[in-house]
């Protein structure tokens, strides 16, 4: 069961950070932007949405020990 729902917050995280990943990039080209100005912030917003999951994740972690 636990394994379960590691699995499901994982995939789930993963799937909100490429969304604001793909946001980014296209909020970017919309801005006249050029493609690698434009990868670089879609990959600024994917890592961001990863490490603020990780730090919550760590934080709770420490609440609940």
């Amino acid at each position: 069961m636990a394994v379960a729902v590691v699995l499901q917050s994982t995939a789930l995280v993963l799937v909100v950070a490429l969304l604001a990943g793909v946001g980014a990039g296209k909020l970017a080209r919309m801005d006249d932007a050029t493609y690698p100005a434009a990868l670089t912030r879609a990959a600024t917003a994917f890592a961001a949405v990863v490490t603020l999951a990780a730090t919550i994740t760590a934080a709770l972690a420490a609440l609940l020990t």
